[in-house]
């Protein structure tokens, strides 16, 4: 069973509608028990990374994501999931995030002659191999909706970008912890396929 953390984030619905297409029995939850007895956890989002914390720590979440994390329980976090994972965000800079893996989150740049947010379907490089991406093809297209994009202190852990204004760090992983600031769930064949990695670790 896969857990998605519910912290009144957007695309929650759309992220358990893929899992279960993939045959998975998914549960959108904030219920400590529920989540630390998961086989899988996800944090999906949509929305302000300052209102995303205020909200999580308002649920007491963030113990138990932590908690998940220590028991290594395999946690995968969706675009506004993965900003959240790391230590700081542009968006709002009086806020911290979950701090569990070191890096930054920065605006992207709006002066290059691209549209921000970033909305569409961009290709994907791997500059280090990872699980999520067993069997799918470098330069395969995912689908972005952001605003700011990471910057990963450990270029080790990126292992999949992107380009767009900047090189974006498309999906880090670590250890149990893996992210994807596309979204799979919108990502057609390639994004299930991403899912069906995850649920499989």
């Amino acid at each position: 069973m896969v857990a998605i953390i519910d912290y009144d984030a957007g695309n929650i619905k759309s992220v358990e509608k893929a899992l279960i297409s993939l045959g998975e029995s998914a549960v959108i939850t904030r219920d400590r028990e529920t989540i630390l007895n998961a086989d899988k956890v996800i944090l999906p989002g949509v929305g302000a990374f300052g209102d995303a914390m205020e909200k999580i720590r308002g649920y007491g979440l963030e113990a138990i994501i932590k908690e998940v994390i220590a028991k290594k329980t395999p946690f995968l976090g969706i675009c506004l999931g993965l900003q959240l994972l790391f230590e700081s965000s542009e968006e709002s800079p009086d806020v911290t995030g979950l701090g569990i893996l070191k890096g930054k989150i920065i605006k992207i740049p709006d002066d290059r002659g691209l549209k921000v947010p970033q909305i569409g379907w961009n290709s994907i490089r791997f500059p280090n191999s990872g699980k999520l991406f067993k069997g799918i093809a470098e330069h395969s297209y995912v689908y972005f909706v952001h605003s700011y994009y990471l910057q990963a202190q450990e270029p080790e852990i990126v292992v999949a970008s992107t380009e767009y204004a900047v090189n974006i760090h498309a999906s880090v992983e670590k250890e149990n912890v893996f992210a994807c600031q596309f979204h799979p769930e919108k990502s057609s064949d390639v994004g299930l396929h991403i899912l069906k990695n995850f649920i499989e670790l």
